[in-house]
């Protein structure tokens, strides 16, 4: 048996109460008021609202939560203490209006609502919210809209609840795609969750803030692809972060690649420069999807990269 001295004891209790102060207090705050899991990293706090209590299908296919149906929200520091929160909530229809109208009634904005999928059951929409104020007024703000989520009359599709635990969790099995491969296509590693595989990456070439706060990855300005399925039969849903020179160039090799484009939108509604959001999905080989990822990934940035 391993003896632990004093000086390991206390130093086991000391990492603890690293650990512990890694989340700031007001955040942690936040997360009790909003009964919500979430991290802290790179000055944001970010607050995970997955829809694990629906199970979606897109063309007739099974999909993971992971995939593309987790919502969440996100807050920074700007100047003067003041927090700007932004944030994206996975809906179903029923309750696309009630919680519009709950967010509106307390004086948050709401900037976009689109979809993600075509061809998904139930219908999944995206909503995102924005607001600035003090955390624990915007955790109070979100709070009611947030609560309604999974919760509204008549809203069909609800299996479970919308916790940070799934009530049917994708099993931590082997992945089925070569990840490895998939991350050399692309240029850039990801992460494995349940059966899907997603690599995101943030548009650090574009110098966005607001009241100071950087607006980064964390806060919503990334592009990323999700892949799940097999290396012979697999699935890609993503999102690519674009300047508004970029929107043609991405679409066509897209198109080119044989991806289909779901939409094309924007997050925010004050943003300089503006920033244009879209989103593809597709089917074929695992190292034809990411090939037609990184194709439109090539497509951003081009400007920055050759003034470097």
């Amino acid at each position: 048996m391993m003896k632990i001295t004093t000086g390991v004891l206390f130093g086991l209790l000391m990492s603890v109460a690293v650990s512990a102060q890694e989340v700031p207090a007001e955040y942690k705050q936040v997360l009790t008021t909003l009964g919500k899991q979430g991290d802290f990293k790179d000055q944001v706090l970010k607050v995970n609202i997955p829809r694990n209590d629906i199970a979606v299908t897109v063309a007739g296919v099974k999909t993971p939560t992971p995939f593309g149906f987790g919502g969440w929200v996100a807050m920074t520091k700007g100047t003067g203490d003041m927090q700007v929160l932004m944030g994206d909530l996975v809906l179903l229809q029923e309750e696309v209006n009630p919680v519009m109208t709950a967010l509106l009634d307390r004086g948050l904005d709401v900037t976009a609502l689109h979809n993600h999928f075509f061809w998904d059951e139930p219908h999944m929409f995206y909503m995102h919210v924005h607001g600035h104020g003090s955390a624990a007024d915007l955790a109070a703000k979100l709070k009611p809209a947030i609560d309604m989520i999974g919760h509204v009359p008549g809203a069909r599709g609800i299996t479970g609840t919308t916790g940070s635990t799934p009530t049917a969790a994708a099993p931590a099995a082997a992945p089925q795609i070569d990840t490895a491969k998939v991350a050399r296509i692309v240029g850039h590693e990801g992460e494995q969750n349940g059966a899907v595989y997603k690599i995101t990456i943030g548009r650090d070439d574009l110098k966005v803030t607001e009241m100071g706060a950087p607006i980064n990855a964390r806060m919503g300005l990334n592009t990323w692809a999700a892949f799940t399925g097999t290396d012979a039969n697999a699935a890609i849903a993503g999102d690519v972060a674009m300047l508004e020179s970029e929107v043609t160039p991405v679409l066509k090799v897209l198109r080119k690649n044989g991806l289909d484009v779901v939409a094309i939108h924007h997050h925010m509604t004050s943003d300089r420069p503006m920033i244009i959001f879209l989103h593809y999905w597709g089917t074929g080989s695992s190292e034809k999807l990411a090939t037609g990822f990184k194709a439109a990934l090539d497509e951003t940035g081009r400007a920055h990269a050759a003034s470097r």
